[in-house]
């Protein structure tokens, strides 16, 4: 029976994914939110919250996130921001 315990710790237990090591996958941050403001742009809400990252898959994320046209933006409504996009 013991050996029936080795296999599913240590290294197996890592390569089939049973392992708690830092390769074990972890659950996606919730997304988060944004009020727009006055003047806001799809483009520039991307711009704030991804700095130093390519607008345009952001922008793309928000808007089919919150079904949203990008003209029809209205300040202090709430976004939807991916964690990923």
């Amino acid at each position: 029976m013991a050996g029936a315990i080795w296999l599913v710790s240590g290294p197996v237990a890592e390569a089939v994914g049973l392992g708690d090591g830092p390769e074990a996958p972890r659950a996606a941050p919730p997304p988060s939110t944004y009020v727009v403001r006055a003047g806001d742009t799809l483009w520039s809400i991307a711009v704030d919250v991804r700095p130093g990252v390519d607008p345009r898959p952001v922008v793309d994320a928000i808007a089919r996130a919150n079904d949203v046209d990008p003209a029809s933006l209205v300040p202090g409504q709430e976004l939807v921001v991916p964690t990923s996009s």
